[in-house]
């Protein structure tokens, strides 16, 4: 989840949130002691204060990160050894874009200009001078295959399929966009030159700013798709069945002007269409889609 705690502003379109992942487990492996699983004292009852959750559920993560590193074993090392590798694709980036936007915030456009153009040299640099940080956020999202591995196998052992609900569109503040800003309909300094929502209609008489960026379509279609299909393996690795939230907008989608906060001064704009959904069955035979 991302701002406002919202998945629909998500830091990375393939990280697990781990503000899910199990305390309990860590501590069952030695990387915490029961005492530190002691609720905050300004958690509240019967609503999420989603702030005070977070600080506690990081400080934790990275409690039980360093002792991971000290005391871990050569199983437990080579299964995270074995994640890194297999998921590099995205967690490279991902932890990169989780570490360096605490340093420099969250707005990549605003970072140093070799950061936010992902230089080799500055990145090279930044990572020698950050190693462990860029190390917790992979920890983390391995603890979360881990767990959620484990989960699904339980569900399935019961003959429960899971049912993964995903947005069509990313955040502009996520490791997606700042590491394949060709993808996105952006200006050269990184912001969207149009955005996403829904004009008027029967749910919303001013309809709906969103002010997610929008694809640039054409040069997705001239990599046969490439980055949807790393996406849609991911998710259906993750789950048994895919439903495409706003499945609509593969159709045709609703553009705002970047400069407008007013949905009604959008446009309808061609999407992939057809030639999307063929390349997806290409790919993976079956699909598990839900409408």
């Amino acid at each position: 989840i991302g701002a406002g705690n919202s998945p629909y502003m998500s830091p990375s379109a393939f990280a697990g949130n781990i503000l899910l992942i199990g305390l309990e487990a860590l501590r069952d492996a030695g990387w915490l002691k029961n005492e530190e699983l002691v609720p905050d004292a300004s958690f509240e009852e019967y609503r999420i204060n989603f702030p005070a959750v977070t600080a506690f559920r990081i400080s934790r993560l990275k409690l039980a990160a360093s002792r991971f590193w000290e005391s871990a074993d050569g199983q437990a090392r080579s299964a995270f050894g074995n994640f890194c590798k297999k998921s590099g694709f995205w967690l490279e980036s991902y932890a990169l874009f989780r570490t360096i936007s605490e340093v420099y915030g969250p707005s990549w456009q605003k970072w140093p200009g070799p950061l936010a153009r992902q230089q080799p040299a500055a990145l090279d640099a930044f990572a020698s001078g950050h190693t462990h940080e860029i190390r917790f956020w992979k920890f983390c999202q391995w603890c979360f295959h881990e767990q959620w591995t484990a989960l699904r196998a339980y569900a399935h052992s019961k003959g429960i399929d899971i049912i993964g609900d995903i947005p069509i569109f990313v955040s502009l503040n996520s490791a997606d966009v700042w590491a394949n800003p060709e993808l996105f309909d952006l200006d050269d300094a990184g912001f969207p030159l149009a955005v996403a929502g829904v004009p008027p209609d029967k749910f919303s008489d001013n309809g709906q700013h969103w002010g997610n960026p929008l694809y640039n379509w054409k040069r997705h279609a001239e990599t046969r798709y490439d980055w949807w299909i790393k996406r849609m393996k991911h998710m259906m690795d993750t789950y048994d069945y895919v439903r495409l939230d706003h499945f609509r907008g593969f159709q045709a989608y609703w553009a705002i002007p970047a400069h407008s906060e007013i949905p009604a001064d959008g446009k309808w704009m061609s999407g992939p269409g057809t030639a999307f959904f063929d390349a997806m069955k290409k790919e993976f035979g079956s699909l598990r889609f839900i409408a």
